[in-house]
C-alpha cells in the first residue's frame, strides 16, 4: 500500500512538472519543451540552478511554481507519515489480537 502511495506521489508530482513546463512553452517564455521541463523540474524543486532564466515578465510565474513545489513536497511527506502512522496502528492491533 506504500509503494503504491510514494509512486502515485511521484506521479502526481511528475503531471505538475509537467504542465508547468508546458505553461511556458506555451507562453513563449522558454522556446524548447526539454529547457523548459528542466526549467521547471529545477523550479518545482527548489533547487534553482540559474542556467535557464526567465524574462523579467515570467519571473513571478517561476516563483510560484517554487512555492507550489516546495508546499507540495511538504504535503506529501505529511501525508506518507501520516499514513505510515495508520499502517503502523493497524500493525500493531492486528498483532495484538
Amino acid at each position: 500500500l506504500l509503494i503504491f502511495a510514494v509512486l502515485g506521489i511521484i506521479a502526481l508530482h511528475t503531471v505538475e512538472i509537467w504542465s508547468y513546463a508546458a505553461v511556458y512553452l506555451g507562453l513563449g517564455a522558454i522556446g524548447e519543451f526539454e529547457p523548459a521541463l528542466y526549467f521547471s523540474t529545477v523550479s518545482f524543486t527548489t533547487i534553482g540552478y540559474g542556467d535557464i532564466v526567465l524574462g523579467p515578465q515570467w519571473r513571478i510565474l517561476s516563483a510560484i511554481e517554487g512555492a507550489n513545489g516546495l508546499i507540495l513536497f511538504g504535503w506529501s511527506t505529511a501525508f506518507l507519515i501520516s499514513m505510515m502512522s495508520r499502517l503502523r496502528t493497524l500493525e500493531h492491533d492486528w498483532l495484538e489480537r
